[in-house]
């Protein structure tokens, strides 16, 4: 049948088979051909790019603006009492972080942006988080080999702020210049006792592990609302 001598109805059904064909041939295109997925192929250490490192900055921001109370807490002569009202803060919002980008440096970026705030007000800190950071870090993948497990951010997040009380106790008793005046932060562990010391060490690492199953929980839940993607 010659097309000139087709009506339009004829015409029409023909070019919606056409349509129909070439539909289904990119969709079976697709399916024999699916896209990469993210670079992980087992490899424990991946290349940044610039939306970990800026949703990081966002994460340390949130982090910083939570935990406020620090400079109120510094007055309280009390061993561990800034790690005690920094507990949730400091493993809640690290461990989103974590979950996020899922890559080994991840928790020593947040701590170098939030060294370089908290450097003007007690430089030492920006030392203690990044040393911090690198024990928790090594600590994880040695045991876990990255952060493709949610453990192994919670194991991270709960590490992180409890290690800053050995090196700030360390700090404080052994290489601190009394010249510089004592004053409440030093005495919080240079006059601790010890069994208060241990007790208090302990209230902190329950609570970040707290604050990190936290920020398991909200993750989770903000994946499955389609909020935050991988």
């Amino acid at each position: 049948m010659k097309r000139e001598n087709m009506t339009d109805e004829e015409k029409l059904a023909i070019s919606g088979l056409i349509v129909d064909a070439s539909v289904t041939d990119r969709e079976e295109a697709a399916i024999e051909e699916p896209q990469a997925p993210e670079e992980k192929d087992g490899k424990i250490f991946r290349k940044y790019k610039i939306k970990d490192i800026v949703f990081l900055a966002i994460i340390t921001a949130m982090t910083l603006i939570t935990g406020a109370v620090m400079p109120l807490l510094v007055h309280i002569p009390v061993f561990g009492i800034i790690q005690l009202g920094l507990g949730i803060q400091f493993s809640l919002f690290p461990v989103i972080g974590m979950m996020k980008v899922r890559k080994p440096g991840a928790l020593m970026l947040i701590s170098l942006f939030s060294g370089a705030l908290l450097v003007f007000m007690f430089p030492p800190m920006f030392f203690c988080l990044f040393i911090c950071a690198v024990i928790a870090e090594a600590l994880t993948v040695a045991i876990f080999r990255g952060y493709d497990k949610d453990r192994a951010c919670v194991f991270a997040g709960t590490l992180y702020m409890p290690l800053t009380l050995p090196f700030l106790s360390v700090y404080y008793n052994v290489m601190y210049d009394w010249t510089d005046g004592a004053n409440e932060a030093v005495a919080q562990f240079t006059q601790a006792e010890p069994f208060v010391a241990v007790g208090i060490s302990l209230a902190v690492v329950a609570i970040c592990f707290i604050g990190a199953n936290l920020g398991r929980i909200i993750t989770n839940e903000l994946k499955k609302a389609g909020k935050l993607k991988q």
